[in-house]
């Protein structure tokens, strides 16, 4: 099973540079390089410009990811266990996931500046309220009896959340999470041209501005493959924490 997934990675890498090399042969035009030769700035670029570009775009969008399973997977669990809970907090929940979240980035850049605190807070936005609403699907989907059946055997309320709860959940939390990322760097690349030096957003908009197209499709690749890799990661946590399944 994993050695088709990854197969299956490849031969779409394979397709989207093939498809990438042709579009730059046909054009002949310094804004489409060839994959060859963004390749070779990479390699002679990396350590000693992007990297600590990628630093900073990875500790933003881990530690966005963390704080947003934080918060969203307690609560999520709440709503999903406790009937009134879920009463309170669904129509709030209902209200505000539909609106825009680029839309709030004038708002959250006003009440909380240009800073680290604004480009957490978008990405946190994004993912919690999937994450929310997936964990409390999860535990409604969970059959009563299996609850009854630990009960009986005199489990505590904490048992219940981590014996059955968070066990039955986690493949769609982290499913969320996945689900999310892509709008969720998106959304990074978006903040990091607003009051900040250092990211991937920063140096790509940075190149473009230079007209520097070697570096700008240098950014690209590394942003694109930055995201796969964490996406990679998910999968991975989930076959070892949910190898039950």
């Amino acid at each position: 099973m994993r050695s088709r997934k990854w197969r299956g990675a490849i031969y779409s890498l394979i397709v989207v540079i093939l498809a990438w090399w042709a579009l730059s042969a046909l054009l002949a035009r310094p804004i489409v390089p060839s994959p060859y030769d963004v390749l070779l700035n990479i390699i002679a670029t990396f350590t000693a410009k992007i990297s600590t570009h990628v630093l900073y775009s990875l500790g933003r969008i881990l530690a966005g990811i963390l704080l947003a399973a934080l918060l969203g997977v307690p609560l999520g669990f709440l709503m999903g266990y406790y009937d009134r809970i879920d009463r309170l907090l669904s129509p709030l929940v209902y209200f505000t996931y539909p609106i825009p979240k680029l839309a709030l980035l004038p708002v959250v850049m006003l009440l909380f500046g240009l800073g680290e605190v604004s480009k957490l807070i978008m990405i946190v936005l994004i993912v919690v309220f999937q994450v929310v609403i997936t964990s409390r699907d999860a535990v409604k989907s969970i059959p009563a009896e299996t609850f009854h059946s630990l009960q009986s055997l005199g489990a505590s309320k904490i048992q219940t959340f981590t014996e059955i709860i968070l066990p039955a959940s986690l493949p769609e939390v982290l499913t969320a999470i996945r689900l999310a990322l892509g709008t969720a760097v998106s959304i990074l690349f978006f903040t990091e041209t607003f009051g900040t030096e250092y990211g991937m957003g920063y140096f790509i908009m940075d190149a473009w501005m230079r007209v520097n197209y070697l570096d700008m499709y240098a950014g690209i690749v590394v942003l694109s493959f930055m995201g796969f890799c964490i996406f990679s990661a998910i999968d991975a946590a989930e076959t070892h924490l949910c190898a039950w399944r």
